[in-house]
């Protein structure tokens, strides 16, 4: 058993911001975070964010927004799950599960019937597990100075709703990916 993992089942809670300093107090000082710099994207920041502590520090966190779709043509909203972050001293105890199981219960409050995020490769198969769905389909997002460009990472979506079905068609994001 490892020496980092937590003693009691460590319980989420609404953030009410996160700024930087929060992700590096999860991750660290980085330039690229994420993993996601090479893509040149701009993103946008998100709205609600869940968080986990240990020992009065910050260990995870999973961002909320909420965004306009097109998909299949049809207008439409999504909720953007993003910024999810498990300090690497903590990875493989379910704090992921945890932190994303929470942010998409307040989700389902909001409305839309799909989350959607964005992940590198290697982790899809971390949000297979935790029941999201690899898109088929290229993904448009909007970008800075009118440009549109399709999505160079894993585009996945889970249902919000007991009667949601997997969205078929082309997505175009009407903003920043989150």
């Amino acid at each position: 058993m490892s020496e980092n993992r937590p003693s009691v089942v460590p319980t989420v809670m609404r953030l009410p911001q996160y700024t930087k300093a929060d992700q590096e107090e999860i991750l660290g000082n980085s330039d690229d975070p994420f993993g996601v710099a090479s893509t040149g994207l701009t993103w946008l920041p998100k709205e609600e964010h869940f968080g986990i502590r240990h020992e009065d520090r910050l260990v995870a966190h999973a961002g909320l927004l909420r965004l306009p779709v097109a998909i299949g043509g049809a207008a439409t909203e999504v909720v953007g799950v993003g910024g999810v972050a498990v300090a690497p001293s903590m990875q493989g105890h379910g704090l992921a599960r945890l932190v994303v199981t929470a942010a998409l219960e307040h989700a389902r409050t909001m409305g839309p019937q799909h989350a959607l995020l964005f992940c590198r490769s290697p982790l899809v198969s971390l949000y297979k597990r935790l029941g999201w769905h690899p898109l088929d389909n290229d993904v448009l997002v909007e970008q800075p100075e009118g440009r549109l460009v399709t999505m160079p990472l894993r585009t996945m979506v889970t249902p919000l709703r007991d009667d949601a079905r997997q969205p078929s068609g082309h997505i175009r994001l009407f903003s920043l990916p989150m």
